[in-house]
This record gives C-alpha cells, structure tokens and sequence, in this order.
C-alpha cells in the first residue's frame, strides 16, 4: 500500500484506453491500399504503445532511419487522426476508479508521449477522461518520456509534490520516468507491454493486472 498519495499520473495508451484498433487499422489501410495483404490486430497490439514507430515497424519493417519514414510517418498521422475513436475504448474498469478517486478526493491527470495534436481531440471524444485534472503530451515540454520533465510539469500544474504522487504505465519509459521525477510507480500489466516484455526488471514500486487495482494500492477500493 502507499501511503501520503495525493495525486495519481496515468500513461494514456494502453493505461487508460485501448487505442490499438485505431493506431492498427490507420498503418493496415496503408498497406491494404498499396496491395498488401491485411494484419490481424494481434500483430499490431503490442507495438501500439510505440505510436507510428512501433505501427510502420510491423507494417512495413520500416526503421526511423528509413529514407521514406518521414512521409510514411506522416501519412499515418494523417489517417490516424481521422479515425482515432472509431474503434478506441477506454479500459474496463478505467471509469469507475477515476470515480473513485474523485470521491476520495484524490486529482488524477495524464501524462503521455502522444503529440498534442492527437491528445487534446481525442479526450475531447472520450467523456471518461474530461475531469483530468491535467493532460501532458509528448511535446508539451522540451522532453519525452523516459525524461522525468513531463511528469514534473504535470506535479507544477497540480501544485502537487512529485514525491505524494503516484504514476500509472504500461511501458518501462513510463516507470523510469516515475522513478526519476521521484514518484511512486505501478506498471500497468494489461496494456500494451507485449509477450516478451518482462516488467521486473522496470523496478516498479507494484503493479495492476487492471485498472481497478489501483484502487486497492491507495487503500481506496
């Protein structure tokens, strides 16, 4: 259990919401509209954390060093921006514990890598997340994740101590981030981490097989 928490930081993707239906099918339309044959979703699934990275490494093989990425990067933005809730849902379980935190008085924010130009849009669409109480994307400051700015910066605009705050995520960058802003860290194991993650090695102060048990982390349940 923490003790002295009073706020909680979550990861976006694959903490809050399952956005890989979309980050998946704005990559698949690529490649089905240049002859290729479609990938099941599976395939997709585990590098949607990694946003247009990890969606044209499995697409296409392509690498940031590819001398097409940039405009392939951008194509899929571009896709990806007129789909991005069509088939994004937020985690079973997400809706009650932001409640719950609520109630108990506790703020809740989120700090993730997407650029702003997908955040912002997206919470507007997705009513379960309009109460945080701060969002940071991955440009919001000089720095991205594994940086601890992000995270910092969110403490600043809740006028809370890094150290009474908690931060939720399902990839290592979120937890060396937690770690290095000085905060309590719970890896989030039901998101996007993939077979061959193995999230001991994080060194997380916990972690949560679903939303639902953060609550029980905060005493709160």
């Amino acid at each position: 259990m923490f003790k002295d928490i009073h706020a909680v930081l979550f990861d976006l993707d694959g903490t809050l919401i399952d956005s890989a239906p979309d980050l998946g099918g704005a990559v698949d339309a690529m490649r089905t509209d240049r002859g290729l044959p479609s990938l099941p979703l599976e395939q997709y699934r585990p590098m949607a954390g990694a946003g247009a990275r990890g969606m044209l490494a499995i697409g296409f093989g392509m690498a940031p060093d590819h001398p097409d990425f940039a405009a392939m990067r951008e194509e899929f933005f571009q896709r990806y921006e007129k789909r991005m809730t069509e088939n994004t849902r937020v985690f079973d379980g997400v809706p009650d514990m932001l409640r719950a935190l609520e109630v108990r008085g506790l703020a809740w924010g989120i700090v993730t890598n997407k650029s702003q130009r997908f955040t912002t849009p997206l919470l507007a669409q997705v009513p379960a997340l309009g109460a945080a109480a701060t969002a940071i994307s991955g440009d919001t400051t000089p720095h991205a994740k594994p940086h601890p700015e992000p995270l910092l910066e969110a403490c600043r605009r809740m006028d809370v101590d890094p150290a009474r705050c908690l931060y939720v995520g399902d990839d290592e960058r979120d937890i060396v981030a937690g770690r290095a802003a000085g905060m309590m860290t719970l890896a989030a194991t039901y998101g996007y981490m993939g077979a061959n993650a193995d999230f001991t090695r994080w060194k997380a102060d916990g972690r949560v097989e679903s939303p639902l048990e953060v609550l029980q982390w905060l005493n709160v349940a």
